[in-house]
């Protein structure tokens, strides 16, 4: 037999033998389980998207305000010694 065939064999051998009880309200902690992941991770998603919103909106505001593009104004001229 080669190794495949073999552990094949062992996985229907399990699956053929006696099944074990299962508790009680499985099905309903399960249910209970998996809803609560799905708040928590649909809170997250939103409190991820709305961090992502406020951070674009401040660069926004400040990129407005500072206006980084633009060339600063020369308030001063070199010194002109040496003419």
């Amino acid at each position: 037999m080669t190794r495949p065939v073999r552990r094949e064999d062992q996985v229907r051998r399990m699956l053929d033998g006696p099944h074990p009880q299962l508790p009680a309200g499985l099905a309903e902690q399960a249910a209970v389980r998996g809803s609560r992941l799905l708040r928590r991770r649909r809170a997250a998603r939103t409190l991820a998207l709305t961090v992502l919103f406020v951070a674009v909106a401040a660069f926004v505001v400040w990129a407005v305000v500072a206006q980084p593009w633009q060339v600063p104004p020369t308030d001063t001229t070199p010194p002109l010694e040496g003419w």
